[in-house]
C-alpha cells in the first residue's frame, strides 16, 4: 500500500486497494486532467541501497500511455446527512446501502474492468469524514474486513479527520472518532445486532420519517422511536365502553377515526413485527391504551429531558429487556420525546451489558442506525458507567452458574426444596477480607465498587442505586430541550449535507467574517508601534494588564455576571422558541435552569462568557436567524438523485464482489 500523497492542485489521494481502489479528497471535481499516481513501472535497483522513491510512492502525474483513465466517483451531492444543529455524521446504514449499490454497479460495468476507481469526496474536514467512514464501513459489513485493515489506509492522512459531535445545542466535549464508528458496526455485527441480509432498506427510508412513524430498529430487539400523540393524552380504564372502542386488531386500526396516521404506522407495524413491550421515559403526550388493548406491555420510566437515568432504573429497564428478549422472545420499543437522548441512555446501556460494547462504540453504532441518538452529558454518563454495566452481566453469569451447580448438587445428594446460598459475590468478599488481614490483625478496607449484589437480588433502597452512577458533578449541566425531528415541508429544497438552512449558512459565514475583522484589527494595533521596541512594548502591555486586574473584585464579577446573565437569556429563549410547540416537559425545566443560571453566574464557564463578549454583535444575529430557521430536524435524512427502486437490487447488495 502506497502512503498517501498530497498536492496543491488535485488534493490528497490515498491508495486503499493497490492499483484499484483509491480513496481522495479534491478542492475542485476531479476531469480528465487532474493528476493521479499511477504506478511506475519496476526500475533496476542497487542491492545494497533502498529507493528513496519506493518509500514515498509514485508522484500524482496525469495519464501516461499504456494507462487506462481513472474512473472517479462521488456521493457527496445524493447521500445527504440532515443535520440536527452543528453535527455532521456518521452517515446512517441506509446511506452504506445505497453505497454499497452504486459502488457494486460500477465494479461490475465492463468498461471499469481494468481501470482505477476513485471514491472522493470535497477536501473539507466534514466530507473527508464522512466518506472515510462510509468506505470504511463498506468493507467491514460487506466485505468482511476486520477493521484494522479497513482502517489502516486512513491512519496516518495529514490533516488527521475530524471526530464527529453529537446532535445537541450546546458546545461539543465529546467526539466519536471514524475508528469508534468502524469498531462500533463490526462489533454490532459480530454480535449478530447487525443483519444486513434482512436490512429491508424502502422501510428504513420510510418509517424514519415524521410523517411516517419516525422509528428505526437498532438492534434485531431494539427499537428507538418518537413519542406519537393523542389527544386525550390519559389512559382509557379496562372494562368501560372507551376501552372496547379501542381499535385490537389492524383493520379495526386502519379504519379507526380518531389516530393519525404516524401512530398508525407505529401500532400496526408494532403488532407485525412482534413488539412485546413499550418503554415511555417522557412525559404523557399520548394514551397508552392503544398499546395495551392489542396485547402490547406498556411501561412508564420516566426521567426529565437531557439528563441522565439513575441506576435503579437502569437495573430495572435491563432486568426487564433481558427477559422480553431471552424468555418472552419478542422485541422492546423506546422512546422519548425525540427517541434520541435518553433512549439511547437505556438501549445502550443494555447493549454494553449484554454484548461488551465500550461506549464510545454503542454510541457510534447507535448513531449509525438512527441519527442524533445519545446527547450532551449522556455520552459522558455511557462512558463513565459502562464497566458498571459489564460487571452487571459477569454478576449474572456467576451467580446462574453457582445456582445451577448448586441445584445439580442437591438433586444428586436427593435433597429436596430450593437452596438459598450466599451468592459467590458475598463469599469472594469475605475470602478477599480475610487474606487482606494483616499480620497485627487490621485489615484493608473493601472497595466499595465492589459491594453490590446482581441484579437477581436488586435493593431498591440501595443507595448507589437512586444516584446516576457517578457524581454528578463529573457531567456537564444537562442540556435543556433536545433536538427534535419535524415533518418536511412540501416541496421543500435539499439542502448541503453540512447545512440545516440558509440563515443559518449566513449566520456562520457572519461569525467567521467578524473574527477575521478582529484579526485584522489586532494586527493593525501591533502594527502601528511605529519606532517602540518591543521590551518597551512589552512592558506597557504589562502594566496595562496589572492596572486591569487592580479592579476590585466587586466591579469584576458584576461586570462577568451581567455578560453571563445575557448569554443565558439569548440562548435559552433560543431553545424555548424552538421546542415550544407541545412541549410540556422541557418548557419549565429551561426557564429553571435559566433563572438559576442567572443567580449562580460563576457556574458559567469561561470560554462561553469571553465568546459571547467577543462576538456579541453576531452572535446576537446568529441567534435570530437560528429562531427563524428553527434548529429541528426534518425528516428523511437520505437523499438521492436516482430514482431507482432499491428492494429490486437488494439481494445483489450483501454478496460479495469479486472485482476487489
Amino acid at each position: 500500500m502506497a502512503p498517501s500523497r498530497y498536492h496543491s492542485n488535485v488534493g490528497q489521494i490515498i491508495e486503499y486497494i493497490p492499483d484499484r481502489l483509491y480513496i481522495a479528497a479534491y478542492f475542485e471535481a476531479p476531469d480528465e486532467n487532474t493528476l493521479f499516481p499511477y504506478p511506475e513501472p519496476p526500475a533496476p535497483r542497487s542491492p545494497s541501497k533502498r529507493s528513496q522513491r519506493a518509500g514515498d510512492g509514485p508522484s500524482p502525474v496525469k495519464t501516461p500511455a499504456g494507462y487506462k483513465q481513472p474512473y472517479y466517483f462521488t456521493v457527496d451531492d445524493t447521500l445527504l446527512y440532515n443535520a440536527f444543529h452543528h453535527d455532521f455524521g456518521p452517515l446512517h446504514i441506509g446511506h452504506l446501502y445505497r453505497f454499497a449499490l452504486q459502488f457494486h454497479e460500477i465494479l461490475g460495468a465492463p468498461e471499469n474492468k481494468d481501470r482505477p476507481v476513485v471514491f472522493w469526496s470535497r477536501a473539507d474536514p466534514r466530507s473527508r469524514a464522512n466518506a472515510s467512514c462510509l468506505l470504511a464501513c463498506y468493507m467491514v459489513l460487506i466485505q468482511s474486513w476486520p477493521p484494522h485493515l479497513a482502517l489502516a489506509p486512513m491512519a496516518q492522512v495529514d490533516p488527521p479527520l475530524m471526530p464527529f459531535r453529537d446532535a445537541g445545542y450546546s458546545q461539543a466535549d465529546y467526539g466519536i472518532t471514524v475508528q469508534d464508528v468502524v469498531y462500533g458496526v463490526w462489533k454490532a455485527k459480530e454480535e449478530k445486532c447487525c443483519v444486513l441480509e434482512t436490512f429491508d432498506l424502502d422501510e428504513y427510508e420510510r418509517f424514519e420519517r415524521v410523517e411516517h412513524g419516525d422509528f428505526n430498529w437498532i438492534t434485531p430487539h431494539f427499537l428507538a422511536f418518537a413519542s406519537p400523540q393523542t389527544n386525550p393524552p390519559t389512559r382509557t380504564p379496562e372494562g368501560t365502553e372507551q376501552w372496547n372502542a379501542l381499535p385490537k386488531t389492524m383493520a379495526a386500526i386502519d379504519t379507526h377515526p380518531g389516530l393519525p396516521q404516524p401512530f398508525k404506522n407505529v401500532l400496526k407495524h408494532f403488532t407485525e413485527r412482534n413488539i412485546g413491550l413499550v418503554v415511555r421515559l417522557n412525559s404523557v403526550l399520548y394514551n397508552s391504551s392503544y398499546f395495551e388493548a392489542l396485547g402490547i406491555q406498556h411501561l412508564d420510566m420516566i426521567f426529565e429531558d437531557g439528563t441522565c437515568p439513575p441506576l435503579s432504573t437502569v437495573r430495572k429497564f435491563i432486568r426487564l429487556a433481558h427477559e422480553t428478549i431471552t424468555v418472552k422472545k419478542k422485541g422492546i420499543a423506546v422512546h422519548c420525546k425525540a427517541g434520541l437522548g435518553r433512549t439511547g441512555c437505556l438501549i445502550g446501556a443494555y447493549l454494553i451489558y449484554r454484548h461488551g460494547f465500550t461506549a464510545n462504540e454503542i454510541i457510534a453504532y447507535m448513531r449509525f442506525m438512527r441519527p442524533g441518538m445519545v446527547v450532551g452529558p449522556q455520552q459522558h454518563w455511557l462512558h463513565l458507567n459502562q464497566g458498571t454495566f459489564r460487571e452487571w452481566w459477569v454478576e449474572e453469569r456467576i451467580e446462574r452458574r453457582y445456582r445451577k451447580e448448586a441445584a445439580l448438587a442437591a438433586a444428586a445428594a436427593g435433597v429436596s426444596g430450593n437452596l438459598q446460598p450466599s451468592t459467590p459475590i458475598r463469599a469472594m468478599q469475605k475470602a478477599s477480607l480475610g487474606r487482606s488481614a494483616s499480620k497485627n490483625g487490621t485489615s484493608t478496607p473493601p472497595n466499595r465498587g465492589s459491594n453490590r449484589t446482581p441484579l437477581g437480588e436488586m435493593d431498591q433502597d440501595h443507595t448507589r442505586d437512586n444516584t446516576i452512577g457517578v457524581q454528578e458533578d463529573y457531567l456537564p449541566a444537562p442540556t435543556p430541550g433536545q433536538p427534535r425531528k419535524t415533518q418536511r415541508m412540501g416541496g421543500a429544497e435539499r439542502h448541503h449535507p453540512y447545512s440545516r438552512s440558509h440563515a443559518i449558512h449566513e449566520a456562520v459565514e457572519e461569525e467567521a467574517a467578524a473574527q477575521e475583522t478582529t484579526t485584522e484589527v489586532m494586527s493593525v494595533h501591533r502594527a502601528s508601534r511605529g519606532n517602540e521596541s518591543d521590551e518597551e512594548w512589552h512592558l506597557r502591555v504589562r502594566s496595562h494588564r496589572k492596572a486591569s486586574a487592580s479592579l476590585s473584585p466587586d466591579r469584576r464579577e458584576r461586570s462577568i455576571s451581567h455578560q453571563t446573565i445575557t448569554t443565558t437569556r439569548t440562548v435559552y429563549e433560543q431553545v424555548i422558541d424552538n421546542d415550544a410547540s407541545n412541549d410540556i416537559e422541557n418548557i419549565g425545566s429551561a426557564i429553571a435552569r435559566a433563572k438559576s443560571i442567572e443567580q449562580t453566574p460563576r457556574s458559567t464557564s469561561a470560554s462561553g462568557v469571553l465568546t459571547k463578549v467577543r462576538g456579541s454583535s453576531s452572535a446576537k444575529r446568529q441567534a435570530s436567524a437560528v429562531r427563524e430557521a428553527g434548529v429541528r430536524k426534518t425528516s428523511g435524512r437520505i437523499g438521492s438523485i436516482s430514482g431507482t427502486t432499491a428492494s429490486a437490487t437488494a439481494t445483489s447488495t450483501v454478496r460479495k464482489i469479486s472485482g476487489i
